[in-house]
C-alpha cells in the first residue's frame, strides 16, 4: 500500500502548517494546487474567479490548519471540502449580486416622486432604523454585511474573523428580533 506514506505525510503537512510553517504550507499547495484548481474551475467555468478562489482556499487552510482532525478524514479530502464550499460561496455570492443589479434595472426610476409613497417609505426606512439599532452592534454588523453588502455568511465570518456558525447565529438571532420588533412598530400604526 502506497498510499498509507503518502497521507501521512499531508498530515503532517497540515500539522506543521497548524504550527505556522510556511514551508509546508507551500508543499501543501505544490502538491494540491492543480487539482484543486481543477475543482474550482469546474464549479466556476472562470478562470480568474477560479484562481482568486483557489487563493481564498489556501488562505483558510492557512488560517484553520489546527481544525484539520486525521481522526475525522484525509487530509486530501479536508482540502477538497474547503475548495468545493469556498467555490459553491463564490457562485452563490454572485448569484445574489446578479439578482440584485438585475432588479435593481427592472425597477421603474420616475423623476418625479408621489409624495404620499415617499412619506410611507421615508416613515418605513425610520422604523427600520430604529429597529436596528435596537440590536446588539454584533447582530447589526452581519446583518449589514449580509443585507447591504451582499456577503455571504462564510464571507461575512471571514471578514469579521469570527467562526461560521456565530455569524449564522447572529444573522438567525438578529432577523428573529428585527421581526418581533418591526411586528411591534406595525401594531403602533
Amino acid at each position: 500500500m502506497q498510499a498509507e506514506p503518502l497521507q501521512n505525510s499531508d498530515n503532517d503537512l497540515l500539522h506543521a502548517v497548524a504550527r505556522g510553517d510556511e514551508l509546508a504550507l507551500a508543499a501543501c499547495y505544490d502538491r494540491y494546487r492543480l487539482i484543486l484548481f481543477g475543482l474550482i474551475l469546474r464549479t466556476l467555468h472562470d478562470r480568474e474567479e477560479a484562481e482568486d478562489v483557489l487563493q481564498e482556499v489556501f488562505l483558510q487552510v492557512w488560517r484553520r490548519a489546527g481544525d484539520f482532525d486525521e481522526a475525522r478524514g484525509r487530509a486530501f479530502t479536508w482540502l477538497v471540502t474547503i475548495a468545493r464550499s469556498r467555490a459553491i460561496d463564490r457562485l452563490r455570492s454572485a448569484g445574489s449580486r446578479t439578482r440584485l443589479a438585475e432588479e435593481a434595472a427592472q425597477v421603474p426610476q420616475d423623476e418625479f416622486g408621489d409624495a404620499a409613497v415617499d412619506a410611507v417609505k421615508s416613515e418605513t426606512g425610520s422604523i427600520v432604523r430604529k429597529a436596528l439599532a435596537e440590536l446588539p452592534e454584533e447582530q447589526q454588523k452581519t446583518l449589514f454585511l449580509a443585507y447591504f453588502e451582499g456577503l455571504t455568511q462564510t464571507e461575512i465570518a471571514a471578514r469579521l474573523g469570527d467562526p461560521l456558525g456565530t455569524v449564522k447565529t447572529r444573522i438567525r438571532s438578529g432577523m428573529m428580533k428585527l421581526r418581533e420588533l418591526l411586528g411591534q412598530s406595525r401594531d403602533l400604526l
